[in-house]
């Protein structure tokens, strides 16, 4: 493990962070390993943020297809109570995360198998299932991963840092992210079949990254007793993510407009995807671009919201994330009737997607943080993971049928009945988020 130390020491040289002194031990070697896994999972991000397009342009994929690619990577979440009635048996968290990155990482590899051209493609579509699935199991760590990051993050940060070391940590692996992510486009455009070698190695990128992880201190290790029913586990697991709800009635008003939000994301999603390729005729390169312009800016408006979510009630925050998303839809919704743009360097850009670009970056710094820590605000520090497991199985629950629901929309439709529809979810997400801000206090030790 020697290697992976001096490599997190390296990352933490480069970042340079002239707050560090103010930290304890414990911090700063948390932090280490933070931005290390960061980092790595930026290269992974920064790969995976185009799969839909590549399924799309490449894989010659249908639009039902593409919203199922989508949707298994949510309805993985909805896995997290059988997660958790598993993990809360385990005494090494450490192995149970370094042998969830080993079998979800290690399928990615079979994509070099894929064939390098359309004929062959079409001619098997079992390949498209292939992909799917492939992804499907990647998206499996996820349930296990994302909690026990809160978990182990919480632990260690102070409560006055947890926001400004947490946004680190996301501003470097957005920055990985975005130069990844242009760079793997513009190889795209050169090989749409790139993605066959891209692909093993970033799996085993991913399996690094969570051993990373993994080294962070456990401070709830414990040894177990007693042995009860796995099925009893479940129900208890359950019965868990369900107190956080009924007894937490701020949480509960969090997560409602959490499912509005969610409802309107997850219908947009491939729909958007489709309308770069049919409506605008966007390249590779293009939407790269458009996606590291928002990323560039988001970066820098991080920092700026990780000292601002801890300051202000967490529902209000989640109004602006959302008001955001209604307005680069909207921005995007436009192009449509006014296709001015102009062309350079192989980038096509469009004036009314500057506005979208904008929005969008408002958006990514400030969901970056809410997505991940946001339920951490409603809940005592050794109930972080419990927090975001509900969080997420809620996030798997509305995957079941958003995706599917967006891409009925624009097929029967269009895309503009499909838009305005998300847009009005996001509206009323916001508004309801806003009066529950001021009708019902976060207690700062909820029962």
């Amino acid at each position: 493990m020697n290697g992976l130390h001096i490599f997190a020491s390296q990352i933490w040289i480069i970042m340079g962070l002239s707050f560090l002194k103010s930290l304890n031990a414990e911090e700063r070697r948390t932090l280490k390993l933070h931005l290390a896994y960061s980092f790595i999972e930026g290269i992974l991000a920064g790969v995976i943020v185009l799969n839909e397009f590549v399924f799309i342009k490449s894989l010659q994929g249908t639009g039902y297809q593409l919203s199922v690619l989508f949707q298994f990577s949510m309805m993985a979440f909805l896995l997290l109570a059988l997660f958790n009635a598993f993990t809360d048996q385990i005494r090494n968290r450490r192995r149970m995360l370094r042998i969830t990155a080993i079998l979800t990482r290690i399928p990615m590899l079979f994509l070099f198998f894929f064939p390098r051209s359309y004929e062959s493609i079409v001619e098997q579509p079992i390949y498209h299932y292939v992909f799917i699935a492939v992804f499907l199991v990647y998206f499996l760590a996820n349930p296990v991963i994302f909690p026990i990051i809160n978990l182990l993050l919480k632990q260690a940060y102070r409560h006055e840092n947890f926001g400004r070391l947490y946004s680190w940590g996301t501003m470097l692996k957005k920055i990985t992210t975005l130069a990844v992510t242009f760079g793997y486009g513009l190889l795209l455009d050169k090989d749409h079949f790139a993605f066959v070698y891209v692909f093993p190695v970033i799996g085993v990128l991913g399996i690094v990254s969570v051993f990373l992880l993994s080294l962070i201190g456990d401070r709830e290790n414990k040894i177990i007793t007693t042995k009860q029913s796995y099925w009893k586990l479940v129900k208890m697991s359950f019965s868990r993510m369900t107190g956080t709800l009924t007894k937490n009635r701020p949480f509960f008003d969090f997560q409602t407009g959490f499912m509005l939000y969610g409802f309107g994301f997850m219908a947009s999603v491939s729909v958007i995807t489709i309308f770069f390729d049919k409506a605008l005729g966007l390249n590779y390169t293009s939407v790269a671009f458009y996606k590291n312009s928002y990323n560039i800016i988001a970066i820098m408006l991080i920092p700026l919201f990780g000292k601002i979510i801890g300051n202000i009630d967490p529902r209000r925050f989640a109004a602006i994330s959302f008001i955001s998303m209604m307005l680069y839809i909207l921005a995007l919704t436009f192009t449509q009737w006014i296709p001015v743009h102009f062309e350079i360097f192989g980038i096509t850009v469009y004036y009314t997607l500057i506005f979208y670009v904008i929005f969008h970056s408002v958006f990514a710094a400030t969901m970056a943080l809410l997505w991940s820590i946001g339920s951490a605000y409603f809940c005592r520090k050794e109930e972080a993971a419990l927090y975001q497991s509900t969080h997420l199985s809620m996030v798997g629950l509305r995957s079941l049928f958003a995706p599917l629901i967006g891409m009925f929309f624009y097929q029967t439709w269009g895309f503009t009945a499909a838009f305005v529809i998300c847009m009005v979810s996001l509206l009323i997400g916001s508004l309801y988020l806003l009066w529950s801000e001021k009708n019902i206090k976060i207690d700062a030790k909820p029962d």
